[in-house]
């Protein structure tokens, strides 16, 4: 009888991580995207005491950086324990030196990789081959799936080819379109699996274990005469690698009727053009094969599964001898060469074969750009032509070296009966998530297959989303994104402006709209082109106030269960009984650990997914003309660049935009993200001018600089009257201190198209005693007359209002230092973010002198994210200077410049000198010069230094003066700079933490500002050292059960590093010391800043509109403390240390862990431990107290 199949709804990362589970004992691991979850799931699984097939679980170990990862991995296997990783793009760059080690000693072991785009011009996150193909190198063999069966397939193939041939492998697919897209696949369990190992080889493994009872020693170190011949020792091992991968996917083809082979031939058995490639691609290419053999044509593919060793003999006997032409398809780029590695090796195979076919190669899909079958066809339409281009690009228009091919129309080729929709969601609004139940619920209780998969902007929470699902009765090959959908849900209303939502819905679909309006307030603000194409597409519309009901049933912006329940309803996909029942079971699964008061929240919205209303279109709308464009001063490079990318139509740019606007080596123009507007948020902070006490705390705290203070003359004022059109008295106050403003007039003004809503200014806002708060959240409708005012008001108070910040003191106190102009604004941080006030400050005291040094993480994808850049600059065109290097060398990379600049400016005192003793100069040139060679290090001296010697120069330079003219290059340097090195704690506290201690042991002059979010934020959540004891993350689903590192008090040892550590909630005046002292050292700072993050998951209504007082409630209970340690005050004999922080109410603590869903959890999820473990987490935070107050007892008066 034949074995029932068992099916699956999951990703890649999950397919892998389940077979690898079974063959490891042990797993070092560090997160980086996208191959964190592979390891999630192993330690979540171990956890709940999933066995391997020996048994036993699985030992997850999170390391500090890949290299950590790698080097235990190779120490465990020594050891004897078959040990696993899992990893990407840098870091598997990082792995590199290990796996070269690995493969020497011969050590069978995995590497799973989602491959990934190496950071080169700028960063990106997406998929692609550049990672694995920069470790071909190694002596790792590797193995290659094209989609998430394969993955599921295939993964046990690496494991048992590397036991039996002692060769380690990396077992690798597509980053993102196969490791996060969701399928209905296959499983594979142990019993499969099982009769496939041979303990004769895990007994030969155990054998070459290390082991002071049979001692041997490794890692020799070898002399010219014998290393040469010792290495070449290796090769039958390798010989004998393809032939036992072809073995292992014959059986894997017996077990699961799917046939896989080292090179998998797809196509006409007669064909006379073919294509080789490899990874996801493979199976459009399927789709575009079987579409242009239908139409008379011979094509066919190669899907290339063992890359490494490459066997010649494998690729020649699978081509069709009639094949006459061939193109070869790399997922990588390596400028300079004479091709790319796979094309090339496909060449070297065919260099000896007589009557060889033509070979061309070509690059497709970087950065996992979508690759169609329309774009398989173009290759396949280049291979006809009689001499085709080789070294061709395709999806993209090279106008510049014209690599690309001509493009072909996008046919529909999903097969019959495909149902394909596309969800546009916000980030963190749940869309994603509710999609993942929606695709699970399908697969795991219909007889359908499904696929999803999801594509996002750089946008941290807030950013934008969309979801692509499939379904269908026979197996889902589309692996790009859906663009012919039968259903379409907008989320977030405004996209309708910002987005072509409509694009691609097909006649007689259905759109799903997400709104705050009723229907003659929705026909108002719909643009007329939707309009337009409801009514000429007969497209059935609905609405629904998903956002009303979310805020009823306390869920705050989180409106995807709602509106997934609605998708269920109108649809039918499956019957309604079933979907409410299964999504019940979901949220009970996805919420339980947050409390039943969460679950039963979701369970009402489920219920009221039926209040939707269907919309009437009206037939007139078919003849409406297009709305006006409507015209603004933006400049060229945001309306050609930013914009279309921006409106998500990036992939209609050609290379040209690129080069026309200086953008080839990644430069980008900095204060573009003031141009989005994008006008997401629900909710809008309100003033109330009467119950203002103008203490500016609201602009402190704001994440995204959306609300700030503007001071007007009466100049001034008389324009504001206008645009109000006679109210501006009404509109402001007349200001009373600081004594240089007096007289004048005081507006608070947010910017309602650019707030995220999160609400901190108002819950923040101390108002008037008597009469309440000067701020409240009103709802956000983008059409209202009061709306588009404050839109206008913000406008003219940004561009007609000069900033008036020069007549007072910005760093004296917490009100002063907000009438400074923010030079960092509208980032791409969450809503409410813990992070962005600290570095939005810095900008404001420090930013027209600035220099960032960033590590890669949270920060620098909110801070430098294209098109989005919101670093920007002054009237007077100055501002901070970004750049991101890497995770691990922030550090490293922030003194270097400190370094070069240090340089340079001894070339200006050098040069400067020269005029000095020369004749040519004037007294005026002389004194000045003279003047900054003595103040060269006093910021406040070169400012006002600077602008007088530039003139000297540039009159000097116009003489004819050559020293002058070098001097004009460098003039630059006059101001002081503040060099600025910004991370998160995963970088602080671990991966780059060796570079942080040589670079603040050096002794130079920089700034580092640590935002300790306290887990790894940007990757999804995973423990740092900084995660205190007893908080679940990721890799410590249980609590983490080590104490936090006190990076603060090891830095205080070295004696000459200021420190302090800080919580803005807590104490504003504090922050505002710590940043103001640590810039003003002469000499190496670290400042470490409390951030709550999205990941805590905050109990109090508002989540993380509540983060500013987040921080107050953990400073007053003992959780976070706030100290400074000041060297200045050692040459002065008094105590460098001092406790800004009150003695903490330890009542409290325990209640401030359980308002967070990361200690929450804990209790959920372990509650016989959980109390020991909060308790052990209080006295932690109580001996880290005691050593602080005992720091303030030392006695350092001079003896």
């Amino acid at each position: 009888m034949a074995k029932e199949k068992k099916f699956i709804t999951c990703d890649g990362n999950e397919a892998a991580a389940h077979v690898s589970y079974m063959f490891s004992e042990v797993a070092a691991i560090y997160p980086i995207t996208p191959s964190s979850p592979m390891a999630e799931h192993v330690d979540e699984w171990a956890a709940r005491g999933r066995k391997n097939l020996w048994g036993q679980t699985v030992s997850v170990q999170e390391m500090q950086s890949e290299a950590g990862a790698a080097g235990a991995v190779h120490g465990s296997l020594q050891a004897g324990a078959l040990t696993t990783t899992f990893t990407a793009s840098q870091g598997l760059l990082l792995m590199i030196p290990n796996m070269y080690k690995i493969a020497g000693e011969l050590i069978p072991c995995v590497f799973d990789v989602s491959a990934r785009t190496l950071a080169s011009h700028s960063l990106c996150i997406f998929g692609d081959h550049q990672d694995v193909m920069s470790c071909r190198q190694t002596g790792f063999a590797m193995l290659c799936e094209g989609g998430v069966q394969e993955v599921m397939d295939l993964t046990a193939v690496a494991h048992l080819a590397t036991l039996e041939t002692c060769v380690p492998f990396v077992n690798f697919f597509d980053g993102f379109r196969t490791s996060h897209e969701y399928h209905k696949i296959e499983l594979m369990d142990q019993e499969d699996i099982r009769p496939l190992v041979k303990e004769e080889y895990i007994k030969r493994f155990r054998d070459r274990a290390m082991s002071p009872e049979r001692p041997i020693t490794r890692g020799t170190a070898e002399n010219p005469e014998t290393f040469f011949t010792h290495r070449e020792a290796c090769n039958p091992y390798y010989d004998s690698v393809p032939e036992v991968v072809e073995k292992y996917l014959g059986e894997i083809s017996k077990i699961t009727g799917r046939e896989y082979h080292l090179f998998s031939y797809y196509g006409a058995e007669d064909a006379d053009r073919m294509i080789i490639l490899m990874g996801s691609a493979t199976d459009a290419a399927r789709e575009a094969i079987d579409y242009l053999n239908a139409n008379g044509q011979k094509v066919g593919m190669i899907s290339v599964h063992l890359y490494r060793p490459f066997s010649v003999k494998h690729l020649l006997a699978s081509v069709p001898k009639s094949v006459k032409k061939i193109a070869v398809l790399d997922r990588t780029k390596e400028p300079g060469a004479n091709g790319e590695p796979l094309y090339l090796d496909v060449k070297d195979a065919y260099y000896d074969v007589e009557d060889r076919p033509l070979i061309v190669g070509g690059r497709y899909g970087l950065g996992s750009h979508d690759t169609t079958p329309a774009q398989i066809i173009s290759v396949f339409n280049n291979l006809a032509m009689p001499e085709p281009k080789n070294h061709f690009t395709i999806g993209i228009v090279d106008d510049v070296t014209f690599t690309s091919l001509p493009a072909v129309e996008e046919i529909a080729l999903g097969g019959a009966g495909m149902f394909q929709a596309k969800f546009y969601g916000l980030g963190a609004d749940g869309t994603v998530g509710a999609n993942k139940n929606s695709v699970k619920i399908i697969g795991d209780n219909t007889d359908k297959y499904c696929q999803a998969y999801f594509s996002y902007d750089s946008k941290k929470s807030g950013g934008f989303t969309c979801s692509h699902l499939r379904f269908g009765d026979t197996p889902i090959r589309s692996t790009y994104l859906v663009t012919t959908p039968n259903f379409v849900a907008c989320h977030v209303q405004a996209y309708l402006h910002m987005y072509d939502v409509t694009r691609g819905l097909q006649k007689n679909g259905q759109f799903l709209l997400n709104t705050i309006f009723d229907a003659d307030e929705l026909e108002k603000f719909m643009p007329n082109k939707v309009k337009r194409y409801f009514a000429q597409n007969n497209i059935t519309v609905y609405t629904i106030n998903a956002t009303k009901i979310a805020q009823e049933i306390g869920l705050g912006n989180r409106t995807n269960t709602i509106l997934q329940s609605a998708f269920f309803r109108i649809t039918g996909v499956i019957p309604v009984e079933l979907a409410v029942e299964k999504m019940k079971a979901a949220a009970l699964k996805s919420y339980g650990a947050k409390g039943q008061d969460v679950v039963d929240k979701n369970y009402a919205a489920i219920d009221r997914g039926g209040e939707y209303t269907q919309l009437t279109v009206k037939p007139e709308w078919a003849n409406l003309a297009d709305d006006a464009v409507k015209e603004d001063n933006a400049p060229a490079f945001v309306k050609e660049l930013v914009r279309p990318i921006n409106a998500q139509a990036g992939d209609l740019l050609k290379v040209s935009d690129f080069v026309k606007h200086n953008t080839v080596d990644g430069s980008w123009e900095v204060g573009t993200a003031a141009y989005e507007k994008r006008g997401v948020e629900a909710f809008v902070p309100a003033w109330n001018k009467d119950n203002c006490i103008q203490c500016n705390q609201c602009a402190y705290i704001c994440p995204h600089a959306a609300i700030r203070p503007f001071v007007l003359d009466d100049a001034e004022m008389a324009a504001f009257d206008s645009v109000l059109g006679g109210s501006a008295a009404e509109k402001s106050l007349e200001m009373k201190a600081p004594a240089a403003m007096k007289g004048m007039h005081f507006v608070i003004e947010p910017s309602v198209l650019d707030c995220l809503g999160c609400g901190n200014c108002a819950d923040i806002c101390p108002g008037n005693p008597k009469l309440g708060k000067a701020l409240t959240m009103v709802p956000f409708n983008p059409d209202s007359a009061e709306m588009k005012q404050e839109a206008k008001n913000w406008e003219f108070l940004v561009k007609d209002v000069k900033s008036k910040q020069d007549l007072v003191d910005i760093r004296s106190n917490v009100k002063n230092s907000q009438f400074a102009q923010p030079l960092f604004e509208f980032s791409g941080a969450c809503s409410g973010c813990g992070e962005t006030p600290y570095v939005k400050l810095i900008s404001q005291l420090f930013g027209d002198r600035q220099m960032i040094a960033n590590a890669t993480g949270c920060s620098s994808i909110y801070s430098a994210s294209i098109p989005s850049t919101p670093y920007t600059k002054n009237e007077k065109g100055q501002g901070p200077c970004f750049n991101n290097s890497l995770f691990e060398d922030f550090c490293e990379f922030g003194l270097g410049m400190a370094l070069g600049n240090k340089k340079m400016k001894e070339r200006v005192a050098k040069l400067l000198g020269e005029m000095i003793a020369s004749d040519t100069a004037s007294d005026e040139y002389k004194t000045l010069a003279q003047e900054w060679i003595d103040n060269c290090e006093d910021a406040d001296k070169t400012k006002e230094i600077a602008p007088k010697l530039r003139a000297c120069i540039a009159e000097s330079a116009a003489a004819g003066c050559p020293v002058c003219k070098e001097l004009q290059t460098l003039d630059h340097y006059l101001v002081k700079r503040s060099q600025w090195i910004i991370g998160g704690d995963g970088a602080s506290y671990d991966i780059g933490y060796g570079g942080l201690d040589h670079v603040i042991a050096s002794g130079e002059d920089v700034n580092i500002l640590v935002l300790d979010t306290e887990v790894y934020s940007n990757t999804g959540g995973q423990a740092s050292k900084a995660t205190p004891l007893g908080a679940i993350a990721q890799f410590a689903a249980q609590g983490k059960r080590i104490r936090k590192k006190d990076l603060g008090m090891i830095a205080t040892t070295y004696g000459y590093v200021y420190v302090a550590q800080i919580a803005m909630g807590a104490d504003h005046a504090q922050t505002l010391k710590a940043i103001r002292e640590a810039e003003a050292w002469h000499g190496p700072s670290i400042i470490i800043a409390y951030a709550p993050c999205i990941n805590h998951g905050l109990k109090a209504k508002g989540g993380m509109g509540k983060s500013q007082a987040e921080e107050k409630k953990a400073v007053e209970c003992g959780y976070w403390h706030l100290w400074r340690f000041n060297p200045a005050l050692i040459e002065e004999g008094k105590n460098p240390f001092s406790l800004d922080s009150k003695e903490p109410n330890w009542a409290n603590f325990h209640d401030f862990l359980l308002g967070e869903v990361r200690y929450l959890s804990v209790k959920k999820a372990y509650p016989n431990e959980a109390e020991e473990l909060f308790a052990e987490a209080q006295r932690m935070a109580k001996i880290r107290y005691k050593t602080y107050v005992r720091k303030t007892q030392e006695d350092w008066s001079n003896e």
